[in-house]
């Protein structure tokens, strides 16, 4: 799902051709707002779990959000075009607000990996479509040490896409000093908060619109982190909803005695796919094989397992995988790493918790419980496949 569109991406003809289908569904099931325009498609796709800290752009931390803000900022201010080292400079003189510096933040192009934050910050505006290159290069500038007079690059700025960055229902400066929220919760659960209509029918649109979010954002929706009149809600209609939603978006319905999963078998909606190619990707396969079988043989009795069991499984089946696993996985202490983005990995996917050095399964994590593994050599590539079938719950 790409919930900011440019002409350049290759299905934006098919969304400005079906867009009175695309908003009528989109604010039926889902509330969310769609604008549609000559050069620019916006799906306001606001999450309903906002204290899940596994959305987000990809290596992207609060500081690096933060210089987001910045240059959006900055490009809200300029000029049709800039380059990269303007953009920098002008960054540079949002960064020293008072308000920021009080909480500890610092920016100022002197490091190195300052330099390739501010070309990754680009680098997303360019996936976005907020910027578009028009000469240059980001390597040049990092190799030129940022120096004025060295390398740059030169861009368009899109204003359309970039006043659709901000997907909130109220912008965050509409608030005098005194009426701000105060906590970072706070201010995201006002930037978000969404008008309800005071009665029966209002409520329960708003109960199927947090649901239907839930059900294409996250993996599987389990009922125990629903509160009572969302459960309610869920119990009873969870298999028209599916039946709706999967009939639009092709994803495959799994119910379960504890929720629901729509599941991407075409992997066009996921972000993270399993399985998938790659040594952390197999690694994290067999870490989820490892639990579920675990935790059926152990019984609901015995569910925690410790970070070093499952250190030690990896470096017990290193011996026998390691000569399909990229170099750096077979030094000795890998598996500690690997242990890490695997469980990382299964908790973004709604498979596990772990807190500590304790890992909990959670219950869709039963369908990866399955056979020996077989390896085939086919072509150049090594593929693992899995006898038996996948167990569900």
């Amino acid at each position: 799902m790409v919930p900011l569109m440019t002409p350049a991406h290759p299905d934006f003809l098919l969304v400005r051709r079906h867009a009175d289908e695309l908003r009528t569904w989109f604010s039926r099931e889902t509330g969310w707002p769609l604008h549609i325009e000559r050069d620019c498609a916006r799906l306001y796709k606001r999450p309903a779990d906002l204290r899940d800290a596994s959305r987000g752009l990809p290596d992207y931390d609060v500081r690096r959000y933060v210089l987001l803000c910045l240059a959006c900022a900055v490009l809200e201010r300029a000029d049709p075009q800039i380059t990269l080292r303007l953009l920098g400079d002008r960054l540079l003189s949002l960064a020293t607000e008072p308000t920021l510096l009080q909480r500890g933040f610092r920016f100022d192009l002197q490091a190195q990996h300052e330099r390739r934050e501010l070309v990754a910050i680009c680098r997303t505006l360019l996936d976005l479509g907020v910027l578009h290159k028009v000469a240059g290069d980001e390597e040049d500038f990092l190799r030129s040490g940022g120096d004025h007079g060295g390398a740059d690059a030169l861009y368009d700025v899109h204003r359309r896409a970039l006043a659709g960055m901000l997907a909130a229902v109220r912008g965050p400066s509409t608030w005098s000093a005194q009426d701000a929220p105060v906590t970072l919760d706070e201010r995201i659960s006002a930037m978000v908060g969404e008008h309800v209509t005071d009665s029966d029918e209002g409520r329960r649109t708003a109960l199927r619109h947090h649901l239907s979010r839930r059900l294409l954002d996250d993996p599987v929706v389990y009922f125990d982190t629903l509160d009572a009149e969302l459960r309610a809600y869920f119990m009873n209609q969870r298999g028209a909803m599916a039946s709706r939603l999967c009939d639009a978006t092709d994803l495959l319905p799994e119910q379960r005695a504890e929720g629901l999963a729509l599941i991407d078998a075409e992997e066009t909606l996921t972000d993270i796919a399993m399985p998938a190619e790659g040594t952390e990707a197999h690694v994290t396969l067999l870490v989820a094989e490892f639990l579920a079988n675990r935790h059926r043989d152990r019984g609901a009795d015995d569910v925690l397992t410790a970070l070093d069991e499952i250190t030690a499984f990896l470096a017990e089946a290193k011996k026998s995988y390691s000569t399909f696993w990229r170099k750096s996985a077979r030094i000795p202490g890998a598996e500690v790493e690997l242990a890490g983005i695997a469980l990382d990995k299964l908790q973004k996917l709604q498979l596990i918790t772990y807190t500590g050095d304790k890992v909990l399964p959670l219950p869709a994590l039963a369908r990866y419980a399955v056979g020996q593994t077989e390896i085939k050599r086919m072509s150049d590539k090594t593929h693992f496949h899995y006898s038996g079938q996948h167990e569900l719950i």
